[in-house]
């Protein structure tokens, strides 16, 4: 490969993205559009999925990625309608509160289907496609800062994106013969319709402390790292986890002291009066 301008293209390239049709998989369809990417929305929500496609110029498939039948169904037809996708962003997931001695298995099960379970079942089939054509791909899956560290109170979710991260090592050794590329994105707080609903602006200011760079990211940001594993920029990148956090992951636990730039380990307490 020579580096040029022009490398950073996504030009005639078909890209799925699972949970599209929001917040980061939203800014994904956007910025891979914005590279010239055809973009295959597969999105549970028929509304949000034909919105997001209609924004970008994409398809919309309205499936639910924890169906094996309805996934194998969105495959048959992004190939009919729109081409062989050689981009694979495993962007859907979801989240609830549910401390250790409270968790029951039905909701054990509903968050490990939903984030990690549906991974391998896209991953699977985008891969076995890829392979019966001879072609190879990039496979960008999306899990969490959560999925590095301990997560009180999200016992199966952080459980899930740590399986997440290391499925990536794994597809990425036996997809590699293939010319198929996995690489994982892990965000910390970003900007999306959901956070700014649960969120208070004071809320959002006080990450300020917590992570490096002063601020929650934003979806472009998520996007921009996605471009970047999506095309030949990243071809001898494989197995990786991006940590697109502003820093938290490196800080292991130092925090900005309020009161200054100097760094501190462990959230800063209360001052007495």
């Amino acid at each position: 490969m020579v580096l040029r301008a022009e490398t950073a293209t996504l030009d005639g390239r078909v890209a799925v993205i699972t949970g599209g049709g929001s917040g980061i998989g939203r800014g994904i369809a956007e910025g891979f559009a914005e590279f010239g990417a055809r973009v295959v929305i597969w999105e549970r929500d028929a509304e949000a999925a034909r919105a997001t496609a209609k924004l970008v110029g994409g398809h919309a498939c309205a499936i639910d990625v924890r169906d094996s039948g309805q996934v194998d169904a969105a495959m048959a037809e992004t190939l009919a309608t729109v081409g062989l996708p050689t981009v694979l962003v495993n962007n859907a997931g979801g989240v609830f509160f549910s401390p250790l001695l409270e968790t029951a298995p039905k909701g054990w099960d509903t968050l490990i289907r939903s984030n990690l379970t549906q991974v391998l079942l896209c991953t699977q089939r985008v891969a076995q496609t890829l392979v019966q054509h001879g072609a190879a791909g990039s496979i960008i899956n999306v899990a969490s800062i959560e999925g590095t560290r301990a997560a009180p109170g999200y016992a199966a979710y952080a459980a899930a994106k740590a399986g997440v991260i290391n499925l990536t090592k794994t597809a990425a050794l036996e997809l590699a013969p293939h010319g198929i590329r996995v690489n994982c994105l892990a965000p910390d707080l970003t900007l999306t319709e959901g956070i700014e609903r649960v969120g208070s602006a004071e809320m959002l200011a006080g990450v300020a402390h917590m992570i490096p760079m002063g601020r929650p990211g934003h979806v472009d940001e998520m996007a921009g790292a996605a471009v970047f594993l999506a095309g030949d920029l990243s071809s001898y990148v494989t197995g990786q986890t991006l940590h697109v956090d502003g820093g938290t992951h490196a800080a292991g636990g130092w925090y900005h002291h309020p009161d200054g730039g100097d760094y501190i380990l462990g959230p800063p307490r209360p001052t007495t009066t």
